[in-house]
Order: structure tokens, then sequence, then C-alpha cells
């Protein structure tokens, strides 16, 4: 229920709106600035300030923007007038500021919709305010120790905060994410099993090996990465749960995927085919679905999507492929998984991997204990020849490397990123990876520049050859 608006909440909020213009007059991107006013001036201004009719919430540990930004542009693309925080902060700050710009200068919102990423650490101070109409969670993994702990500790704060009228859209395939706000209304989704699944965990790290109700290990039919898989305790009724929607068949050769709901199969087209990224499509569909829009409306705009170039990119330049990937530093999940991407990529390449856990923002650095949470042990493979490690860290890195037990005369390392760059070497490469941390995205940039000069060096020594 709505708080009683306060002369101290409409003195913060047209305060906020008033900064939010002189942001936009010169042109800086405030994407928390109206909101800390606003908070500051008055700390329960979220619970006074109107929201939409619909609410679209997205949280977990990876794949929250990406999974946004899908039913951002799909919405878009079909006329849908809303408001979201897609260029913003996904704190309480940044949320509050995404309201305030689509409210009324009385506190009334101005839009029936909103779609918003939500940090899963700052449910406490978001959901006490704020009820989605719908939340998904696409996982929940080890993050940052620093400031997230322990997949437990985030599942202790999203059961406590999430309210009861939410209906939620969890991944079944992760036993943790799954179990979160169980006396909720649930809708899951799945993949089904897959060649690549092994018997094994093949990763470091898996966040649930016993049965959190009795304490026996759990048993696994099949894993795909970590603790994402099919599993069930032999002592209780804990496990798996049963999906609502299933994605039963990956045609990676038509970049297709056929989802099935109550015995209905409906095929949609592949924007990426990274597994991580069809998880991310079927909550976006269910999401869709949900606010009414048919098959025909979600598979036309998937077919103009691709996913956010600051995620991923590929490009072909002169013969070669150079990919960027988003890998986020002090997350050893999403590190884990772009090396696994890598490896299992066609052709001979170069993996540049510069993460990091210190930037400008932080001004500090954790621990390096998630380097060792993080599988390099996938970058020994045959088919990547290179391996050029850089930035402040490149020490923690060469040494996990060398860990991993990879090549001395493979690795590259050196601090300075241009540095680093030149001396890739190109003979017999046919795809260069970049796979860079989430504060690095300047310097991703300008390493593949220094890429592009080099493969046209490289083009200009064989034309004055021949």
């Amino acid at each position: 229920m709505m708080q009683k608006k306060t002369v101290k909440f409409y003195f913060a909020l047209w305060l906020a709106k008033g900064s939010s213009l002189l942001l936009k007059i010169f042109r800086r991107n405030g994407t928390q600035l109206p909101g800390k006013l606003a908070l500051k001036l008055c700390p329960n201004f979220l619970g006074m300030l109107g929201k939409p009719n619909t609410i679209i919430g997205v949280t977990g540990t990876n794949g929250k923007t990406t999974v946004c930004n899908m039913i951002n542009d799909i919405l878009t693309d079909n006329g849908y007038d809303f408001v979201n925080n897609k260029y913003g902060s996904n704190t309480n700050a940044g949320i509050v500021t995404t309201l305030i710009k689509g409210a009324t200068m009385s506190g009334k919102s101005k839009k029936d919709m909103v779609v918003l990423e939500i940090d899963e650490r700052s449910s406490n101070r978001i959901f006490p305010y704020l009820t989605p109409t719908y939340l998904v969670c696409n996982n929940i993994f080890r993050d940052s120790l620093q400031r997230n702990a322990h997949t437990e500790f985030i599942a202790s704060i999203l059961n406590k905060y999430i309210p009861k009228e939410t209906i939620m859209i969890e991944n079944a395939d992760d036993l943790i994410c799954s179990h979160i706000a169980d006396n909720n209304q649930k809708i899951y989704f799945s993949i089904s099993q897959l060649k690549t699944d092994t018997k094994e965990c093949q990763n470091i790290t898996r966040d649930i090996r016993v049965c959190p109700k009795c304490y026996a290990p759990l048993e696994y039919e099949y894993v795909r990465y970590h603790h994402i898989g099919k599993a069930h305790c032999p002592n209780c009724d804990y496990g798996t749960r049963k999906a609502d929607y299933v994605v039963t068949n990956i045609n990676l050769d038509n970049k297709e995927m056929t989802v099935q709901h109550q015995e209905q199969e409906e095929k949609y087209h592949l924007v990426s085919n990274n597994i991580i990224n069809i998880y991310n499509m079927l909550a976006a569909i269910i999401v869709l679905k949900q606010l009414g829009l048919t098959r025909e409306q979600i598979n036309s705009s998937f077919a103009k999507l691709k996913i956010v170039e600051t995620r991923f990119s590929e490009e072909e330049y002169h013969g070669y492929h150079i990919i960027t990937q988003l890998s986020k530093g002090m997350n050893p999940i999403a590190c884990s998984r772009a090396f696994d991407y890598v490896r299992k990529q066609p052709g001979n390449k170069v993996a540049i991997v510069v993460l990091d856990d210190t930037h400008v923002e932080a001004n500090s650095s954790e621990n390096t204990a998630w380097q060792y949470d993080t599988d390099y042990e996938f970058l020994k493979d045959d088919s990547i020849k290179q391996i050029i490690i850089a930035g402040p860290r490149y020490l923690d890195g060469y040494i996990r490397l060398m860990m991993a037990d990879i090549e001395p005369e493979k690795i590259v390392h050196e601090k300075d990123l241009i540095e680093a760059t030149e001396k890739i070497q190109l003979e017999g490469i046919d795809k260069i990876f970049i796979l860079h941390d989430l504060y690095l995205i300047q310097e991703a940039k300008q390493i593949k520049n220094k890429v592009k000069e080099m493969i046209d060096q490289k083009s200009e020594e064989r034309a004055n050859e021949e």
C-alpha cells in the first residue's frame, strides 16, 4: 500500500526533478543523482512515489541487463509506452531516478508499465516499497566475495524481502534460485538435457552440494555447468522443479529454438548461440507472453535483436573474427562461462584477458580468491594458441594460468594493455577473443582497435611480399 505523501516528499520530488533537468541540459548521465538526492531528503521516498500498474523486475546474479534489454527492445518494437532503467543504476537510487522520470510533479506515475533491473543485494531497500507484478530470477551464483558473500546470504535476502503477491519467473535448472520465495505463485523455465551435459561437474565451484532440508549429498542426473542441471535428494522431496516452459530443441544451423508450453510447441529465432543467452531469451519470452504478446510479435522482434555490444560483439575483419565478451571480474561464474565459450568455438584462437578487481569506482581491491574459483583450466585447450593477460592484476592472472598447467610459451603477461596486445601472433589464427571486465569497456575498444591495426599491418606486409 502506498504511503501518504508528506511535505518532505514533495520537496524531495521537485528538487530531484530539477536536478534531472539540469543534468539533461548539461548532457550529463545522472543515473543515480536524482534518486540519491530524493532518498537523502526523504528516506521513505520510494514508498510515497506513484508507480505504474504493471511492474516487471529482473534480479539474480548474471544476465539481468541482457534480459531487461530484450524485454525493453521487444516492448518498444511493439509500440508499448513504458519506463525502464536501461541506462541507469539497478540499486534503490537508480530505481527511484527511473520512477521520478516517469512521474508527474505531484508524484503520480505517467506510465502504465515499468521494466526494472534490480540488484539482488539491494532487495532490502527496494521491495518494502515496491511490489513487482512479475519478478524474473535467472540464476543465483557465487559473486563478489566482498559484496555478496555467499549464495545462501543472497537467497536469504531475496526470501525475506520479495513480496508475497509477486509472481516469480524462475530458472528450474538452478536449484538455488528455483527455491526462492517458495510460497509465491511460480512460473518455471528450463532447457532440456543437452549432448554437452555431463554426469560429473567439470567446474571448480558448485554452490549447492547437499540438500538444504536434510543435508544428504545431492544426486545429479546431469550437470550443465556449476550447479545448473537436474538433481534430487535421495532422502527427501528436494530437487529440480518441473518446468512450465521448456526449450526442447536448439538448432544452431537454422538459428532457432523450440519452446514447449502446455504441450504446445513454438519456434523462436536465436539471438545468440551462448547457452546463457538462451536462458535469457526464454526468461524474456515468458514475461512478454504474460503481458499478452503473441509468438509472432516476439519472434519478429527477436529477428531484429542482437546482444548489446558492451556484453558481446563479433566482427569479421579481413578474414579474422574479433569477438569482445564481457567477463565480469570478481565473478568466477561469469568468467568461467566466458572461458568455456571460447574453448568450444571452432577455429584457432587467441584469448586476450583483461580482468580486474581494481577500478575507478571502488578505488580499492578485494582479495583475489575469486581467481581461484574461476575455471582458467578451460583455457588449456589445443585450439587456443595464445593467451594474453594484462592490466594491474596481470601477475595474479599469470600465476593462475600457470596453476592451470598452461604452457608458458603460450602466455603473454604485461601490465600495459596495448603493449601486451602488440605481442599477439596472428599467423594461423581464425578468432581473437577480447574478454574484458565491466569497468574496462573503453579499454576493450582500444584493444580491438589495436588488433585491427596489427591485422592491417600484416595485410600490408603480405601485399608487399606479393
